[in-house]
């Protein structure tokens, strides 16, 4: 197969590029080649330690019959220096050309400066759905007193709610005229003239292909609950109506898998399918915490999920064990859930975790369950042992404290003598 040409980054010779299916599922060759993006601050030290985890686990489970080939692109401040811009075109490209690619943390500046790499990137590849799963690994120091029960994953919706980013500073002439709008035009007199103003959309269309990806989740890997989180009964017309459309397609698209809860409490048998349930914003905050086992897969508006997903990770260690992804039709870009730490870079001290579990759920994804498996269980190993980095340490007594690379080479071990 010829490769294509890019004028910034060079493919590599050898491997091919992921393909879909008809019906839209993934081709992955035995040699797939994966796009990666070492990212900035810290990125190039959780990259050192993670990329020979992800090695020595393809090798462990297939030999030298599969592998990944690697292709290093760039984006973020390494980008900007290089090229004048974070993020070339030509990144999108490659992305979409290959389909599967993981990524390190990039900078987004706070309250001012360029627009975030991480949302543009979601949106301008269309990856609506933020897919994050929670789980406990023993040994991870953890505030709640039964973190293994935890084991959820969230599907927060991408594109819409605040990461639309449809908004205006206080003060200014757009910001004026839709204060003026609403208040001549739709008779709303409740917004001060001094009011920044932000648009909220929740669409029909976004939110039923997240729900579609949610319960399709759900029944592939035998779940036995989908939550649908929302704060409709405040904002009716969005969050009430992400409700509603979820609703909509799990009893007009799936009616032979799911059973709504309120269905159960009439009578009806919930043996064999999935219960679809939903929860007020605020009621969920107190359930992930009281009654973690209830909840399996979660869907949810932006803001709403970004919340959430932080609270669930909180109970299991934090987001230096949180693995994120971002996924759309027949696309998908994996990355750590932090950020870029910049006080940290280049001193090999940070936990590789986030990344690593990225890794082993990008694997998942390709439909190399085994390689996953693998990943997790020798991290889980490693933690057991009491090899991990300060963030940990600090609250083991019988921890050993190691480096960023030095937790990836134990990592690496515990792989090997599997």
């Amino acid at each position: 197969m010829d490769k294509p040409a890019f004028k910034l980054f060079t493919p590599p010779q050898e491997g091919e590029k992921i393909t879909l299916n008809s019906d839209g599922t993934l081709n992955v060759p035995d040699r797939p080649i994966i796009p990666y993006i070492e990212g900035d601050g810290i990125g190039p030290d959780i990259w050192r330690a993670a990329m020979p985890v992800f090695n020595a686990a393809v090798k462990k489970v297939f030999g030298d019959k599969k592998k990944i080939v690697w292709f290093k692109i760039e984006a973020g401040e390494v980008a900007g220096k290089k090229y004048g811009t974070v993020l070339p075109d030509e990144v999108f490209d490659i992305i979409r050309y290959y389909r599967v690619a993981i990524k390190g943390p990039l900078t987004t500046p706070v309250g001012g400066g360029y627009r975030s790499l991480n949302v543009t990137m979601r949106q301008k590849l269309d990856l609506y759905a933020c897919v994050r799963p929670v789980r406990y690994f023993e040994g991870v120091p953890a505030p709640v007193k039964h973190p293994e029960w935890v084991d959820m994953i969230v599907f927060r919706e991408n594109t819409e709610d605040v990461y639309a980013g449809i908004e205006w500073e206080k003060g200014t002439e757009e910001a004026k005229k839709v204060i003026e709008f609403l208040k001549k035009e739709l008779g709303v007199t409740k917004i001060r003239e001094d009011s920044g103003i932000g648009i909220k959309p929740i669409s029909e269309f976004a939110t039923k292909r997240l729900m579609r990806m949610a319960i399709n989740w759900a029944i592939k890997y035998n779940k036995p609950s989908v939550t649908i989180v929302h704060k409709g009964n405040i904002m009716k017309y969005t969050e009430g109506a992400f409700m509603k459309w979820a609703y909509e397609v799990a009893i007009q698209e799936f009616r032979d898998k799911i059973v709504t809860e309120a269905e159960i409490k009439e009578g009806k048998s919930a043996e064999g399918k999935i219960i679809i349930k939903d929860r007020i914003t605020d009621a969920m905050f107190q359930q992930v915490l009281l009654r973690p086992k209830e909840y399996d897969v979660i869907i949810t508006p932006n803001l709403n999920g970004d919340y959430l997903s932080d609270a669930i990770v909180a109970q299991v260690g934090g987001l230096g064990l949180a693995p994120g992804s971002n996924i759309g039709d027949g696309i998908a870009l994996f990355e750590p859930t932090h950020g870029t730490a910049p006080k940290y870079a280049g001193l090999d001290k940070v936990n590789p975790g986030s990344l690593i579990l990225s890794g082993a759920f990008m694997f998942q994804y390709l439909g190399w369950d085994e390689v996953k498996k693998v990943i997790e269980d020798a991290v889980a190993t490693t933690i057991k042992q009491g090899y991990v980095t300060y963030d940990l340490a600090r609250l083991r007594e019988d921890a050993h404290e190691v480096k960023c690379s030095e937790f990836g080479m134990k990592i690496v071990e515990n792989i090997e003598k599997m």
